[in-house]
């Protein structure tokens, strides 16, 4: 029986330590990242899509002026 003990704390010790548990949240948040990276990826190379961001951008950087009138060149 008290060689069974022993194991037992053996093994409680074990599985409190956490050693290597922030590398492992690390990991995980990577490969998270790696995912979403890849499916931007595929969802920018829809035509659709990038018309899409091209035509926002493209107003974006566009100026218009709200009154209608052409711009007083002073």
């Amino acid at each position: 029986m008290a060689a069974r003990d022993k194991e037992k704390r053996k093994l409680g010790s074990k599985l409190k330590d956490e050693t290597g548990a922030a590398t492992a949240e690390y990991a995980i948040a990577t490969m998270a990242a790696v995912g979403f990276a890849g499916l931007l990826v595929v969802i920018m190379r829809s035509d659709e899509v990038r018309t899409i961001l091209f035509d926002l951008v493209k107003s974006a950087l566009t100026f218009t002026n709200p009154n209608g009138d052409a711009a007083a060149a002073n």
